[in-house]
């Protein structure tokens, strides 16, 4: 299965990326507006650099199959970014080649929805955040599972293994381009 053979070959940099975004401390209610501000300026980056080029190289062959309309999510993150007042002072960009690379960089961008989910809920009962609307953690609400599983269902069922090392390299290309913003 591509999803776990991702999930194994990508772990490190999870780990790194959680350690980065000091994600510990949202669990012991420690976590700051600031440590907030940080998350969501790297994910409005990976964002903005990232989702028309990701969709361009797949909404033609797995447009339906992913339901790439409802995975949007730069507008959403963008009134996230607004709301905290921050701003995109960045020179950086980021480089996909092909449909293989494109699916493995929404990997990263679906799982990060996914924990997202688990960030806003805890964080909303988390004193200072009481006016924070989580536009983009919450994006799928009450349907982030059934996203999560119809993506993986794709990659599992769609994605010959001779095209696995490909996808794991978009995978790492989003994962080392999110963990080098900042």
């Amino acid at each position: 299965m591509l999803s776990e053979y991702l999930k194994k070959n990508t772990a490190e940099y999870h780990d790194t990326a959680e350690k980065l975004f000091q994600s510990h401390k949202i669990f012991t209610k420690t976590f700051t507006l600031n440590d907030y501000k940080k998350i969501i300026y790297n994910n409005y980056l990976m964002l903005l650099h990232s989702e028309k080029k990701i969709f361009n190289l797949l909404n033609e062959k797995y447009g339906e199959n992913l339901q790439l309309e409802k995975r949007k999510k730069f507008h959403l993150i963008e009134k996230d970014f607004s709301t905290l007042h921050l701003k995109d002072d960045s020179t950086i960009s980021f480089d996909i080649s092909d449909e293989f690379e494109a699916l493995g960089a929404l990997y990263v961008i679906e799982g990060s929805t996914l924990g997202g989910n688990v960030i806003a809920k805890q964080l909303s009962k988390t004193e200072g955040f009481e006016e924070i609307s989580f536009y983009f953690f919450g994006c799928y609400q009450e349907n982030t599972g059934t996203m999560w599983k119809n993506f993986k269902e794709v990659l599992d069922y769609q994605i010959k293994e001779d095209n696995h090392d490909k996808v794991l390299s978009g995978a790492k290309k989003m994962y080392e381009f999110l963990i080098n913003i900042g």
